[in-house]
């Protein structure tokens, strides 16, 4: 190869390991053994910690957690045998839309079809589960692979991707090319950009929002994504509209804020349904508006007016035909909305806001006992009820699914805007 006078002659693994570094990475979970070269470069080049996790889907679980708790992709990796696995770890990244990056061993073109050793191809099983899935072959590929794995992960909607190194442990990462370890630090965290709406869209939803007599807005996961959430609590109050949440959304407002009316669609809270379902007008805010939280599509009813802010084109009217649609950055939308509203227009829904007051005080008084409760054995409401008085107020509150989602979604409050809440998503 010709020397290009800029690049010096370096292994894949010293590259691979300066590049996780320069992106913040501080912890990559895996099974090995996998990419060995790389790991020895990261004890002498890197802080990086290596967590050695009981199998392949607890190092993709825990890096999904790395992921949703930091903003920053998390990086885990298997060997070829155990890349399935990997792969079925990813399925709740998927759905959480959280960036995980993922990284395994794969065939050598040279032997394939031959039997090699662990011969297997596991790419298309990752196919389901990433915005992402290449093989990296050529070790002067590492690099540029690199980038668009954390430019893919964490842009636009964020998600998982997979790589795969040839070599059934990576073995390319052990072979020769001229390269630099260049990074671009603006996609090492969630959001890398934040797309600008057009004027005239902002203002049209704005119109809608403020002539409507009884509207409510759905925040989902795509706030918390943004840290849109302080705008997000600044326009309900402004306005006086009521705030119910998508599950994934949940801690995008305090439940104990006088505007919220809780988790709606199916594992949820009745006064957030009854609320979405008396709305004349409903702002979707960073949500699919997906089966769970509209309850299959019947809270609210298909037809209803209804507004939509998402940074994914595809996203809008997706479910739901709209009357005006915003594409942009959920905090960049709402902090332009901010910027234009009429506050003299909150006026017209006292009455509405009253509503919701008694919405609250109806579910207050049906509920209180279950969550004041002293049965024996506990009754899940109290633990729920507990959970809410006594969580530290930066406490990361992380929820499985089925009955554990269902009885948090519709029970527990978070209290602060410092208070995260993490749930499976599948």
């Amino acid at each position: 190869m010709a020397n290009l006078g800029h690049n010096l002659k370096r292994t894949g693994a010293e590259v691979l390991a300066e590049m996780l570094a320069g992106y913040g990475v501080t912890h990559v979970f895996m099974v090995p053994a996998v990419l060995r070269r790389t790991f020895a470069e990261m004890e002498r080049r890197t802080s990086i910690a290596r967590i050695h996790t009981h199998g392949e889907k607890s190092a993709a679980y825990m890096a999904d957690g790395y992921a949703r708790a930091s903003g920053k992709p998390g990086v885990c990796m298997a060997q070829v045998i155990g890349a399935l696995n990997l792969a079925a770890g990813l399925r709740d990244a998927w759905l959480a839309h959280s960036p995980v990056i993922a990284m395994t061993g794969g065939r050598d073109p040279k032997t394939k079809f031959r039997k090699v050793y662990q011969e297997i191809d596991d790419v298309p099983s990752f196919e389901p589960v990433t915005k992402m899935n290449v093989t990296v072959d050529d070790v002067a590929r590492i690099p540029d692979m690199i980038r668009q794995a954390f430019r893919t992960a964490v842009s636009a909607t964020p998600g998982p991707v997979h790589l795969q190194f040839r070599g059934n442990e990576g073995q390319v990462d052990a072979e020769e090319a001229e390269m630099e370890a260049l990074v671009e630090s603006q996609f090492a965290r969630v959001p890398p950009f934040r797309p600008e709406p057009e004027s005239a869209h902002v203002k049209a939803a704005l119109d809608l929002l403020q002539k409507a007599d009884k509207p409510v807005i759905v925040a989902g996961g795509g706030v918390r994504a943004s840290g849109a959430g302080r705008e997000l609590v600044a326009l309900a109050e402004a306005l006086q509209i009521p705030v119910a949440t998508s599950l994934n959304g949940k801690d995008s407002i305090p439940g104990t804020h006088p505007l919220s009316v809780g988790v709606v669609g199916s594992y949820s809270r009745e006064t957030a349904n009854r609320a979405v379902a008396g709305a004349d007008l409903v702002c979707f805010i960073g949500t699919e508006t997906g089966g769970m939280t509209t309850h299959f599509w019947a809270v609210p009813k298909i037809g209803v007016d209804a507004i939509q802010i998402d940074i994914e084109p595809e996203a809008l009217g997706r479910n739901y035909p709209l009357k005006a649609g915003v594409l942009g950055d959920a905090k960049t939308v709402l902090t332009k909305m901010l910027g234009q509203i009429d506050k003299q227009s909150a006026a017209r829904r006292a009455k509405w806001v009253e509503q919701m007051k008694a919405l609250r005080s109806d579910w207050n008084g049906k509920y209180d006992s279950d969550l004041k409760s002293d049965a024996v054995p506990i009754h899940p409401a109290r633990i729920c009820g507990d959970l809410t008085q006594h969580m530290p107020d930066d406490a990361i509150v992380v929820v499985d699914t089925g009955h554990a989602g269902m009885w948090m979604g519709g029970l527990y409050d978070l209290r602060t805007p410092q208070q995260s809440y993490l749930r499976s998503a599948g």
